[in-house]
């Protein structure tokens, strides 16, 4: 069954219809953008370049890449596993496993934070253990990593789910009646039928990562230079009456968004024929 290609619009119904699309995106997308960037250019090139190269900033920048580095492939790995679980095999507490699995998109991001400091904090349930060994995880590194992996884990199993079912498991079933190895089936039919749904499940998990505010500011302790990602630092600053502080690094998280975007124009615009023929089939 083949998509029926997208026509003109000529009814003024159509007309208004995508008007008010466009209006909506402009004031709820594009006008806050533009404000961000108006007053963090308000006093000129030079404060804005002082804010943005300042050790706090430049701490709190190199630790939202660091906690998404690590976040991100971590929640690509489960994704592959669960969605290849979920849709090559038939097991008991298969629909429970895709309720939880969509519970982070219903949780509140400050519960997220929440469960690992009643699970990890000095007073939660392994708190004692882990004083006692000297082991930190809350209001340190992996208390950020952890949390924002818990907000972030549906969206590549969520992506990969639904092209997974559609496609069926007939190409690897007859790979596998030819002799071939689980890793080859792997890497040479099931990874490239669904590297385009992978690719934007990495890129929507990388973009939530690196704009986490509530689940981090929980677990991280406000700790300047330590702790604070790039979203807690715009508050820190916000709250400290830096206006220009706050969004001057707004715009940077700004700019790491944009930057995700344009990776996935690039690759739409490089791969558009095998990407047209991969929706065809």
């Amino acid at each position: 069954m083949t998509a029926k290609a997208p026509v003109a619009p000529h009814k003024p119904g159509e007309f208004g219809l995508i008007t008010f699309s466009l209006i909506w995106l402009g004031v709820i997308i594009a006008l806050p953008l533009i404000n961000v960037l108006l007053e963090a250019f308000k006093g000129g090139l030079g404060p804005y370049l002082r804010a943005i190269s300042t050790p706090d900033a430049l701490s709190a920048l190199k630790l939202t890449l660091l906690v998404s580095a690590i976040a991100v492939p971590l929640n690509a790995i489960f994704g592959i596993a669960a969605a290849w679980a979920v849709t090559r095999f038939e097991f008991w507490g298969k629909s429970l496993v895709l309720s939880v699995l969509d519970l982070p998109f219903s949780l509140s991001p400050v519960m997220s934070g929440l469960v690992w400091v009643l699970l990890f904090g000095a007073q939660g349930l392994l708190g004692p253990f882990l004083m006692a060994h000297h082991i930190r995880i809350i209001f340190a590194l992996p208390g950020l990593v952890i949390a924002t992996i818990l907000v972030t884990l549906p969206f590549v199993a969520r992506e990969l789910i639904p092209l997974m079912q559609d496609q069926g498991s007939d190409e690897e079933v007859a790979a596998v009646t030819l002799g071939a190895s689980g890793p080859s089936i792997f890497f040479r039919i099931t990874l490239p039928n669904i590297k385009w749904a992978l690719v934007y499940g990495v890129l929507l998990c990388t973009a939530r990562a690196m704009g986490e505010f509530g689940a981090v500011s929980v677990v991280s302790g406000h700790i300047r230079g330590l702790t604070n990602t790039l979203p807690l630092h715009i508050e820190a600053l916000y709250n400290d009456y830096d206006s220009i502080g706050a969004f001057a690094s707004a715009s940077l998280l700004a700019g790491l968004a944009l930057i995700t975007l344009i990776i996935k124009t690039v690759l739409e615009w490089r791969f558009a024929d095998e990407l047209a023929a991969h929706r065809r089939h």
